[in-house]
């Protein structure tokens, strides 16, 4: 579990390529700064580890790209102790940056795999979820709701109405919708049934997998 100077000096730069991209938040900018990103990828790849790129994690599944880490993360306008979930914890380098904010973060994955090797990983780097749930992500966690944020990793071909029902009131929920390209989509919850919706480019995600059991 190495993380050198080289990986310090990349991560710079990783930074700077992210602010010329148009991201601003310099909480989300330190916590990409400060997070080994490198430790969340297999060995083969860790060369190229601080390239704005995703890469493959196994389970059919990648780590986003980092400029798509850093605009959802800032979408979310993360406060310290926020309670935020994030549906699909993958890698969980997206749980490293929201817990490096300051977030309460409650976290779910579908692919046992990915579950099982992160949550052996998070501990060692020191990254304290609140929770890391194996289970479908569509159905939220009601048992922890509200939540000041909820954020989705995947792509979904619409928005599921738990994790718009266990968002708090000024709550807001990055997700991006669509089948093969998705767009990114900010919800902000006004109110019990209104919600302020904005929709903010092209992404594209490997699908969000629903409990078919």
């Amino acid at each position: 579990m190495r993380d050198l100077a080289k990986h310090q000096g990349l991560r710079n730069q990783l930074v700077s390529v992210l602010q010329a991209k148009g991201i601003k938040d310099k909480n989300v900018l330190e916590a990409i700064r400060k997070i080994p990103r490198h430790l969340f990828l297999n060995s083969s790849f860790e060369d190229f580890a601080y390239q704005d790129k995703p890469f493959p994690i196994g389970a059919g599944q990648t780590i986003s790209q980092p400029y798509t880490v850093a605009f959802q993360t800032e979408l979310l306008q993360v406060k310290k102790d926020d309670k935020v979930l994030e549906i699909g914890t993958g890698s969980g380098y997206q749980t490293a940056v929201l817990f490096m904010m300051g977030a309460k973060v409650f976290s779910i994955e579908r692919q046992n795999e990915l579950f099982k090797k992160t949550s052996l990983l998070l501990p060692k780097l020191g990254v304290r979820a609140k929770q890391l749930i194996f289970g479908d992500g569509y159905k939220g966690l009601p048992t922890h709701a509200p939540f000041d944020s909820i954020i989705v990793t995947a792509g979904a071909p619409f928005i599921p109405q738990p994790l718009m029902a266990q968002l708090k009131i000024g709550g807001r929920l990055v997700i991006p919708v669509g089948e093969d390209v998705q767009v990114m989509t900010l919800l902000i919850r006004k109110t019990e049934t209104q919600f302020e919706k904005h929709e903010l480019g092209d992404f594209r995600f490997v699908p969000l997998l629903e409990d078919k059991n």
